[in-house]
């Protein structure tokens, strides 16, 4: 008996002393395995990029990111809670991969308390809900210097440019100074800062860069410019290509889009009405460069996006539309990093094609192309309201690509052989001494680049547009035109590191099987249920008919149904009849539409909830039998 309590005294002994043992482990090893992870999801959600290790291990002195949230307030919106996980793991990685540079801490702006305070004295974005107290969910950076970035509100939408927001947050607390963007156009979307109006691009840019706003009658470019964006811009004058020529020679940064059949900026413009001409091309410049526009916008029924539109007999369908081109990444190219690592397609929208046949000492690339049988149709048909059908009707199919977009690489010459050209006059004194005085301090006239250009040049300005690929419900990106923006902008401006973290696959997945039962539904009840709803209306359509004729008899003194006679009082009760099955089939559709996934739903919740459970009794059960087996 002794020797047995002693044996049973040295187990737990020996128990307890591996437990004590285990936690001053895990105590002295937490240093050096905090950034070891094992990432085991599909998509590798939570290995960070090399440009975000390389950023992180690059930071000169320690940064500070603080997380905002409101827990109790976040804990009532699913999504809200679900992205906050994401922020919380993602930035626990990040704190581990900076070797202690990064330093995160998370507060909780309860109303009226100092985390409140030092939220709103940040920026920190307050949202209303349908509670009392508002939602905050952002994220301050501060550097030793004080320098302070937020972002105001961590959209779940933006969630597939999270680890890219980070890190262009970090990156920019280590080196503060923001490439310097002018921005030329004369869309009404590219108008503004773009911190609470414009395109959805537009407002990316103000928040990646330091956007400085060219007017449409400039005679000279600001200084220390980074990059030059020129996006559907009005006729230029000789001078003013003159000074765009220059710039390209001394700095060799530009993003120009161009659009032959501009939906967006016409009178007869499906998403935004504007003053700006309802086409542009590259002009004298792109003649020199060897790059032009074909004639016509072009169409490709193989990359064709899905639009709303309506059959002969008056019902909405869906049909592809062949001047609105959704290219999809087969047709980018795989090695220019702002396409190589886009996953969506981008969305065109009767786009031009560009022509290139450069000139010496520059190499032409193409990034984005059409599907192999495009067709050109022309520009003043594509920029009106063309059906899909009308599109398949002119649509001649050609037997190789077009490119959408492109890039131009190497040494460049200037396109004005002869020197500067005159300041153009305007008649009005004030402005005309201006011009001159900023003729005079310009640049001296250079011939030839001092190093190799880089120029993106696209072919629609159409995708700048937030109805080309934003949902409206919810405000997410369906598709990569922002991307592909700021992807060419960070392109010419040497941040090109950075451009792959835009493209993380997002944390938040479809369930493949429910979309495959909700497509099979649709299939089997759509269809009825679309009949079955004409059928409804046809019948209320008699009724109503009838009623209006007992109401009209009423009026004149009659009563009701009194003047009906009975073939018409058994057509008035079938009528009602009918409509009452109608609306009930119509129900028992809606609710069969949903049977299969509600029973998934049902199976999932009782695997989920007595799954673990019953395998814990059914282990316990064994091993108790297997025990009672021994001691038998």
């Amino acid at each position: 008996m002794s020797a047995m309590l002693t044996g049973r005294a040295w187990f737990v002994a020996t128990s307890l002393l591996l437990i004590v043992l285990f936690g001053l482990a895990n105590l002295a090893l937490q240093p050096v395995l905090a950034p070891a992870r094992l990432d085991f999801t599909e998509r590798s959600l939570y290995t960070l990029t090399p440009a975000t290790r390389t950023t992180l291990r690059g930071l000169v002195e320690p940064v500070d990111v603080t997380l905002v949230y409101s827990r109790r307030v976040g804990q009532d919106f699913p999504r809200i809670r679900a992205h906050a996980a994401r922020v919380r793991e993602l930035l626990d990685a990040y704190e581990g991969a900076s070797g202690g540079r990064l330093r995160v801490r998370e507060i909780d702006p309860v109303p009226f308390s100092e985390a409140e305070d030092e939220a709103l004295a940040a920026g920190i974005t307050a949202v209303p809900t349908q509670e009392a107290d508002p939602l905050y969910f952002g994220l301050i950076g501060r550097n030793t210097v004080d320098d302070t970035r937020i972002i105001p509100f961590l959209a779940p939408e933006r969630e597939g440019t999270l680890e890219y927001d980070l890190t262009r947050l970090i990156a920019r607390l280590d080196n503060p100074a923001p490439p310097r963007i002018g921005l030329l156009s004369s869309l009404q979307g590219m108008q503004g800062d773009g911190r609470e109006t414009g395109y959805s691009v537009l407002q990316d840019m103000a928040r990646n860069y330091d956007l400085v706003r060219i007017e449409p009658d400039f005679v000279s470019l600001p200084e220390r410019l980074d990059a030059l964006m020129i996006a559907h811009a009005d006729t230029l004058n000789d001078y003013q290509l003159w000074l765009v020529d220059q710039y390209v020679l001394r700095q060799g940064r530009l993003v120009w889009l161009v659009d032959p059949a501009a939906k967006v900026a016409g009178s007869g413009g499906v998403f935004d009405l504007s003053e700006a001409p309802g086409s542009s091309d590259l002009g004298t410049l792109g003649r020199h460069w060897g790059v032009t526009l074909a004639d016509g916008a072009v169409a490709d029924a193989s990359n064709a996006l899905p639009v709303q539109t309506e059959t002969p007999d008056g019902r909405a369908t869906i049909a592809g539309q062949p001047l609105f081109i959704a290219a999809p990444p087969a047709t980018m190219s795989r090695t220019d990093p702002i396409t190589s690592e886009l996953p969506r397609a981008v969305n065109f929208g009767a786009p031009g094609a560009l022509l290139a046949d450069p000139a010496e000492g520059l190499t032409f690339s193409p990034l984005v192309e059409t599907g192999p049988a495009p067709s050109l149709i022309a520009a003043e048909r594509a920029v009106s309201e063309m059906s899909p059908a009308d599109v398949i009707v002119a649509y001649e199919a050609e037997d190789a690509p077009r490119t959408l977009a492109g890039r131009l690489t190497g040494r460049a010459t200037t396109a004005f052989s002869g020197g500067k050209p005159p300041v153009p006059l305007t008649g009005d004194p004030v402005i005309d001494e201006l011009a001159r005085a900023a003729a005079e301090d310009a640049l001296a006239h250079i011939e030839r680049s001092a190093q190799d250009v880089s120029i993106v040049l696209i072919a629609d300005v159409d995708l700048l547009d937030d109805g080309f690929f934003i949902n409206p419900n919810g405000g997410a990106a369906v598709a990569d035109n922002g991307t592909l923006i700021l992807n060419a902008l960070d392109a010419v401006t040497g941040v090109e590191g950075l451009l792959a973290l835009r493209s993380r696959a997002e944390a938040l997945r479809t369930m493949t099987r429910v979309d495959d039962m909700r497509a099979a539904a649709e299939a089997e009840f759509f269809e009825e249920q679309a009949r079955l709803e004409d059928r409804l209306v046809e019948s209320q359509t008699q009724l109503e008919a009838l009623q209006a004729e007992l109401a009209a008899g009423m009026a004149t003194g009659g009563e009701l149904e009194a003047g009906l006679t009975p073939a018409e009082r058994g057509q008035l009760q079938r009528l009602r009849e009918d409509i009452l099955q109608t609306r009930s089939r119509i129900r028992t559709i809606e609710r069969d539409f949903r049977r299969d996934i509600d029973g998934l739903e049902a199976w999932l919740k009782a695997v989920n909830i007595w799954g673990g459970a019953g395998l814990m009794v059914l282990l316990g059960f064994g091993l108790w039998m297997r025990e009672r087996r021994r001691m038998a």
